[in-house]
């Protein structure tokens, strides 16, 4: 299974990379992404993806619950940041 996990804003910043594709045997649930990006990304990124108030979209479409994600062969799962600014 092929995917492309996408940082979007600061997340870009704190992974040193807009995107990274991956390569796994199966599909990844978010217990899995986690694990995935604690084995190559810094704690810092890890509690940043985590926080309540970074959004999560697989293919475009925002989820409401991070724990219902699915990851499957061919999707795009994009960290979107809070948004600031005025």
């Amino acid at each position: 299974m092929k995917a492309k996990i996408v940082f979007l804003g600061r997340l870009e910043e704190l992974a040193g990379r807009p995107f990274q594709d991956i390569a796994t045997s199966a599909p990844m649930d978010w217990a899995d992404v986690i694990g995935w990006l604690e084995d190559g990304y810094s704690g810092e990124l890890v509690d940043a993806v985590c926080a309540d108030r970074v959004r999560v979209a697989v293919n475009g479409a925002l989820l409401a619950d991070k724990q219902a994600l699915v990851l499957t062969d061919g999707d795009e799962l994009a960290f979107l940041p809070p948004v600031s600014g005025g």
